[in-house]
């Protein structure tokens, strides 16, 4: 089983929390569901979870609700704990580097501190 955690400010923020109390009931409620089958299956199918090229370790979290398309970047701390560091309702094709680069540089700060904490 996996263990799911959200990324934390160095200031206390929570961003994916807050982009969850910003979406409507039925995406957050759909997001939860998704999150829940990521960290109980095994075997995740690639249309929950993905590994996105050319980056430094970034999963993809995917999830559709009708025509709305969401995405929560993270990685994996360890082999079991995928920390989720930014959120974002996907418009296009390809997931915006700015949100990939928002990601990297959160892992980068969340390894840091983990370090110095442990």
């Amino acid at each position: 089983m996996r263990r799911i955690t959200f990324y934390t400010t160095r200031s206390g923020g929570r961003p994916i929390e807050d982009f969850l109390d910003s979406l409507p009931d039925k995406a957050a409620r759909k997001i939860a569901w998704v999150l829940r089958t990521v960290g109980q299956l095994e075997r995740v199918p690639t249309q929950y979870i993905k590994k996105l090229v050319n980056t430094d370790g970034i999963w993809e979290v995917r999830v559709d609700v009708g025509r709305d398309a969401y995405r929560l970047l993270g990685f994996f701390d360890g082999g079991e704990t995928i920390v989720l560091t930014n959120s974002f309702q996907k418009k296009t094709q390809k997931t915006p580097p700015g949100e990939i680069r928002l990601a990297e540089q959160r892992k980068a700060d969340y390894l840091k501190r983990s370090k110095k904490d442990g």
